[in-house]
């Protein structure tokens, strides 16, 4: 028995998210589609985490655990042979077996991209958050900061969301800016659900005016979703990379 762990790029412009689901397209089916024919049997893989539909990954990695005898170095060529454009293995190596892409993971870093600009661009329409009023980058810098650290972020999940710890501890948040766009990187132990897209959408309203940088901390403390900011659409949104021992 071996437990691979496979790294994996794709565009989500035309899946509807990571998880399979039916009667939609979806990353893990694609790639368990592929996986069959390569090694002749039924394989499921286990994602370190689901992504919504129009949702990128650059590093998303997912493991499985079968007997096959192709070498584990030639899986990458032989997949993406069969799979289409939009998705990709990047890497595939062996891993103990005790590993498993979600459980084992002990942090990941996302970043979502801002296209600022007052006119729109059609080659950026599915890549990253269309903002056609100005930003004030400094008082988004400064916004970012209060969210660095251990807080309990309920009010910046999703409604609906079954989880009951929400507290989570964000490692480092930083906003830069090349011409038109705005890149957050943040890197963190979990995320919640829609966590990192109601933070962007938070601090756009920021660079907006319409939240005020110093009310950052008391809306973080209030817990209610209705204090934070918009979310954020999701085709800003890529999953970076996602950290293990």
């Amino acid at each position: 028995m071996k437990n691979v762990k496979l790294t994996i790029e794709y565009d989500g412009t035309g899946f509807h998210g990571w998880q399979r689901q039916d009667q939609h397209r979806t990353v893990q089916e694609e790639i368990e589609k592929a996986l069959e024919k390569v090694m002749k049997k039924r394989i499921t893989i286990h994602g370190s985490g689901r992504t919504d539909a129009g949702v990128h990954g650059l590093g998303q990695v997912a493991s499985f655990k079968e007997d096959f005898t192709i070498p584990i170095d030639k899986i990458p060529l032989a997949v993406n042979s069969l799979l289409p454009a939009d998705v990709a293995i990047r890497d595939a190596v062996e891993v103990d077996l005790d590993f498993h892409a979600r459980y084992s993971a002990i942090g990941k870093k996302y970043i979502y991209k801002i296209y600022n600009s007052p006119l729109r661009s059609p080659i950026h329409r599915s890549y990253a958050y269309f903002v056609a009023h100005p930003l004030d980058l400094e008082a988004i810098k400064k916004a970012s900061s209060h969210f660095v650290g251990e807080h309990d972020f309920k009010g910046f999940m999703a409604s609906g969301s079954s989880v009951k710890d929400t507290v989570r501890r964000i490692h480092s948040l930083h906003v830069y800016r090349e011409n038109e766009m705005l890149t957050i990187e943040v890197e963190g132990n979990g995320f919640l659900y829609n966590m990192v897209r109601i933070i962007a959408g938070t601090l756009v309203d920021v660079g907006k005016g319409r939240i005020l940088e110093e009310e950052i901390p008391y809306i973080i403390a209030s817990g209610e979703r209705t204090k934070s900011g918009h979310t954020a659409p999701p085709q800003g949104l890529y999953l970076v990379e996602v950290y293990y021992r």
